[in-house]
């Protein structure tokens, strides 16, 4: 259903990780940070755990091994949500600084990454976001969920990976299809 809108990220997301030799492809498993031929789970939705003992089913755009990713592409935010939506979390205040949070009021801005964040800590993994590298708001924005992480330990399993960096261990013929479909050069 995703490639229906084939402009999406969800979709640009599947044009290359569905490609048959972007999963067995050396280069771009060591730029993820993962083992080569791992097969894609789109839509992946973790068990966050809440406080009050019942999960948070939320969705990850896609799962490679214990890596989770969160696509981005002509979005314009990662949401906003008022703050007691994420002291539902049992490990919201254990994994972040609520504090150094962007925030408007009781709006606390990048709920989408938060929750990612808070999805690779309760799974163990990690959580990268690929983004467009036109797109410098986006990577700041990620950038300041990354500084109100408590853990050094899981900031270090936490990445942003720009589509054009990502284009540059991909076959030739990938590239070019990405180039004339969305836009994206290495």
């Amino acid at each position: 259903m995703e490639l229906d809108c084939s402009n999406s990220s969800d979709a640009l997301l599947m044009n290359i990780f569905c490609y048959r030799r972007a999963v067995t492809n050396n280069t771009l498993s060591a730029m993820l940070g993962i083992a080569s031929g791992l097969r894609p789970e789109f839509g992946f939705r973790p068990g966050i755990p809440l406080r009050n003992g019942k999960t948070d089913r939320t969705e990850i755009d896609m799962k490679l091994g214990d890596l989770l990713v969160e696509a981005k592409l002509t979005e314009g935010d990662f949401q906003t949500a008022p703050l007691r939506l994420l002291e539902r979390y049992r490990d919201f205040d254990e994994v972040f600084h609520a504090a150094d949070l962007t925030r408007s009021g009781e709006a606390v801005a990048s709920y989408q990454l938060i929750r990612g964040v808070l999805a690779a800590y309760s799974t163990g993994g990690s959580y990268c976001v690929l983004c467009d590298g036109r797109r410098p708001d986006m990577i700041e924005k990620w950038h300041s969920v990354m500084r109100a992480v408590k853990s050094y330990t899981l900031r270090c399993r936490l990445h942003v990976l720009t589509w054009q960096e990502l284009t540059t261990s991909l076959p030739k013929s990938l590239r070019s299809f990405l180039k004339t479909k969305y836009g994206i050069a290495s």
